[in-house]
């Protein structure tokens, strides 16, 4: 296994010094970061950008005839143009920057109060994230439309056949995500779109977890809505993307009002701007919007093929290693996964195991995972979470290994 590692043509020990934080003790130990799912480590060349922005050019965008407003402005546009190739959307205009995923879900949910009736029927994956939930049940609750689910099977798959049978002329909205934060699993995005739009449904998929590990392709996937966060792909928090269909982004109305999203204003009427700045009201993150350009450009940089079969080769040696701990259980088995594995140690509370990994400074996630419906389905409280990126080592993994063993023999 680890000779398969060193052969691909990529340098860890290199990336690695891309990142600061890489370098730090947590309890005197050297920091193990094994909890990217939640939010990955930033590398220099991002930290810089975001510090060349507040040093050099500091100015609100869009607005300011002199030169800093200008110099932020064409960045700040530079950045969307970035996006948008990035993910090979058809127009710059079809991207809106968001301060992340479940800024994007709500704005679309909004929207879609006004487009909804009682009638209608909207389907979400029993996988999802609480903020792929939470918004379209406050959408249903809203238009009195009916809230349904796609059900998972015991590996942490979506079933497929039951999806094709909740589909109907009712459906007008399906929800769901490219890759499950708690489990892991890859969900066959390709054939869900296909099916709901046969029945005239539109699809959002959240992004959050798959961007760092895959380049989606919008208009290969004919998705309608596309949201992910800049904080799971090397970049900051508090920006993301929406992608949307440009049919679709001028039919909802805007999410909310202030300047920049408006053409002309009296107390009499107001006209709204055209795409994209119709969604994007008042001053954005400038910064955070020029540096997820950069975050994108860095790992453009490193290669996502590259990425995706070293990120690969990490889970099936964590996966082998950790297996071969008496007691310990590993949920979301699909056949097609991401970086992420779960776990538990029979009698064993996750939250324990976790607090013992720290003060070995490993760092791991630990708790339900804002996916309370998928450890219900286990009927267990939560697990413990260890997601990898491009950046994490085998030695890591045999670090976190032993740590695992320690905390069994401490807590059995």
């Amino acid at each position: 296994m680890n000779d398969t590692i060193n052969h691909i043509n990529f340098d860890v020990e290199s990336i690695r010094k891309d990142f600061p934080i890489l370098n730090r003790e947590v309890n005197g130990k050297p920091l193990v970061y094994f909890d990217n799912a939640a939010t990955s480590q930033t590398p220099r060349q991002v930290i810089d950008v975001i510090v060349d922005y507040y040093t050099n050019y500091n100015s609100n965008i869009h607005r300011g005839v002199h030169s800093l407003s200008q110099e932020a402005t064409d960045l700040y546009e530079q950045a969307r143009l970035k996006i948008q190739e990035h993910v090979n959307a058809k127009y710059n205009h079809e991207i809106i920057f968001t301060s992340g995923t479940t800024h994007g879900i709500n704005l679309v949910a909004t929207g879609f109060s006004s487009l909804l009736k009682p009638s209608d029927e909207v389907l979400v994956s029993a996988l999802e994230h609480h903020s792929n939930i939470v918004p379209w049940q406050m959408l249903c609750e809203r238009t009195g439309a009916l809230l349904k689910v796609i059900p998972m099977n015991e590996e942490g798959e979506l079933v497929i056949d039951t999806y094709e049978n909740l589909l109907s002329e009712q459906t007008k909205l399906v929800f769901v995500n490219h890759i499950s934060n708690a489990l892991g699993t890859i969900n066959p995005i390709e054939t869900i779109i296909k099916k709901a739009h046969k029945v005239g449904a539109a699809v959002l998929i959240d992004g959050a977890q798959s961007c760092p590990h895959i380049k989606p392709n919008v208009q290969e996937l004919d998705v309608d809505f596309y949201v992910t966060s800049a904080h799971k792909m090397c970049g900051p928090t508090g920006v993301g993307m929406l992608y949307g269909k440009e049919e679709w982004l001028r039919k909802l109305p805007p999410y909310q009002g202030g300047g920049e999203m408006i053409a002309e204003v009296t107390f009499e009427k107001t006209t709204y701007a055209d795409l994209p700045h119709k969604f994007e009201a008042g001053t954005p993150n400038i910064a955070g919007g020029i540096a997820f350009g950069a975050a994108i450009d860095y790992m453009n940089k490193v290669g996502f093929d590259v990425i995706a079969t070293y990120e690969h080769k990490l889970l099936e040696y964590a996966t082998a290693q950790l297996l071969a701990i008496d007691g310990l259980k590993i949920y979301g088995t699909a056949k097609e996964k991401t970086a992420v594995i779960s776990f538990n140690i029979e009698h064993i509370h996750p939250y324990d195991i976790g607090t013992i990994l720290d003060k070995m400074g490993i760092a791991v996630r630990t708790g339900h995972h804002c996916a309370q419906p998928i450890m219900d389905f286990y009927k267990i409280p939560g697990t413990v979470r260890a997601s990898f990126a491009f950046y994490n080592t085998k030695a890591e993994i045999d670090a976190l290994v032993q740590g695992v063993k320690k905390a069994k023999m401490m807590l059995s």
